[in-house]
């Protein structure tokens, strides 16, 4: 059956169900409604790389990052097996994907859980590690993959890989495969979202702010750890089916500044400034990443709300330059001067980044390098969007962070949890 799924009829609401963050589906099946449809989403997403694959004038994609190797096949089989090249998949450009999988009871799970690959799962020869043999390896699995190449009669074209290591490039080369960059063609493909990739966004998007909310309004106190508001968050986003959680960053009053991107144990103190940055992957597979600061029950002082304020503007204004037509360049320019501009290089403290299946995929934005190398800016991407008020002597400081969709009409915020009141009310 050629599946294409149901359209749905937008009359009444007068734009996409999934560019409006209220418009919230559960990750639960039902037989009254239409909500996220999974079929779609692999099937829309693995066109996507066909077309990039054309684009790029590859025969076939050897992929072995987890995050591409799920997108092309919607296999996964927990966190850890992601970047450990332990397995792989094989697109040939307009056939199905072949998954190679980890021998064993993995292999048989996989069978299981993924009847839409039926017949095209084998077992994957893994390599490193493996001392000595590391050579003999690297070349059975090299030869599993050219027997998928030559099935499909691409053996002599242009074959793209999007990371290898020195003992399989090696492989490759003896065999006269002809490897190039396959990264360009999945970042192209990815950092356009789907509408049910949308949906999975826009459901960890709720997940986090609901987090966030808890934190403000129920974990937050004198006395507690960092650490402590950290092992919350774990605790109810996996309870609200949350696939994995990262490290979540609870900053507190001296550790804002220098900004510390982790948690301690450091006691929280009345009057302490509270960076909290949420970095976790929902029920979908989708990512959320954003940062709001508290105040640990006391008011903000001046120059906490002034300092508040330049990070939230400079931080709105590069949001709204995230429209279709404008590039990288808009966006960087709104950004404040910073050590991206010192040193020539990304902080991660000013700056944009699309995420998806991965924290950090498709495209960066800084004024290291988007001042002069503008890229384009197109409807349906997502992206995290960050901003910071480090300066040296400061006793304590400010961070924020939003995810944002781009559309048609304009950028939409995803992450709807408040900030704080006495900073930014009426902005």
């Amino acid at each position: 059956m050629n599946y294409k799924g149901y359209p749905l009829d937008y009359q009444f609401l007068g734009r996409p169900h999934e560019w409006d963050p209220r418009r919230l589906y559960s990750i639960t099946a039902t037989d009254w409604q239409y909500r996220v449809d999974f079929e779609r989403l692999r099937r829309e997403r693995l066109q996507r790389v066909w077309e990039q694959m054309n684009k790029h004038d590859l025969g076939a994609l050897i992929l072995f990052a987890g995050p591409n190797v799920r997108y092309v096949t919607g296999s996964f089989q927990g966190n850890w097996k992601y970047n450990i090249n332990i397995r792989y998949a094989v697109v040939p450009n307009g056939a199905p994907p072949i998954l190679f999988e980890t021998a064993g009871s993995d292999l048989e799970c996989a069978k299981l859980d993924l009847p839409w690959l039926e017949g095209r799962i084998r077992p994957a020869i893994t390599w490193q590690w493996a001392e000595g043999a590391i050579p003999y390896m690297a070349r059975r699995m090299v030869d599993s993959i050219i027997e998928v190449l030559e099935e499909h009669g691409v053996r002599n074209e242009r074959i793209g890989i999007d990371n290898v290591d020195m003992a399989a490039l090696e492989a490759f080369q003896e065999r006269g495969v002809k490897i190039v960059n396959g990264w360009p063609a999945m970042s192209a493909a990815r950092v356009v979202k789907t509408r049910d990739e949308i949906e999975l966004l826009k459901i960890a998007a709720s997940i986090g702010s609901a987090a966030m909310w808890k934190i403000k309004y129920e974990w937050l106190k004198p006395g507690v750890r960092e650490r402590d508001i950290e092992a919350k968050v774990h605790e109810f986003m996996l309870s609200m089916g949350c696939e994995v959680i990262y490290d979540i960053i609870v900053a507190s009053g001296g550790n804002t500044s220098p900004y510390r991107r982790w948690a301690t144990d450091k006691m929280i103190q009345q009057g302490d400034l509270v960076i909290v940055d949420i970095n976790a992957i929902g029920p979908g597979g989708y990512f959320v990443d954003f940062v709001r600061c508290f105040k640990c029950a006391a008011k903000m002082t001046q120059e906490e709300i002034d300092l508040y304020r330049e990070v939230y503007d400079s931080m709105y204004a590069a949001l709204d330059k995230l429209r279709p037509g404008n590039t990288t360049a808009d966006v960087a320019a709104c950004f404040p001067e910073y050590d991206d501009d010192k040193y020539g290089t990304v902080t991660l403290q000013q700056f944009a980044h699309s995420i998806g299946l991965s924290l950090y995929e498709g495209m960066w934005v800084s004024r290291a390098y988007s001042l002069k190398y503008p890229a384009e800016i197109k409807e349906n991407m997502y992206f995290a969007i960050e901003t910071y008020a480090g300066k040296p002597g400061l006793r304590q400081t400010v961070r924020l962070e939003e995810n944002v969709l781009v559309t048609k009409e304009g950028p939409v915020v995803f992450t709807l949890m408040e900030h704080m009141e006495e900073a930014v009310g009426g902005r």
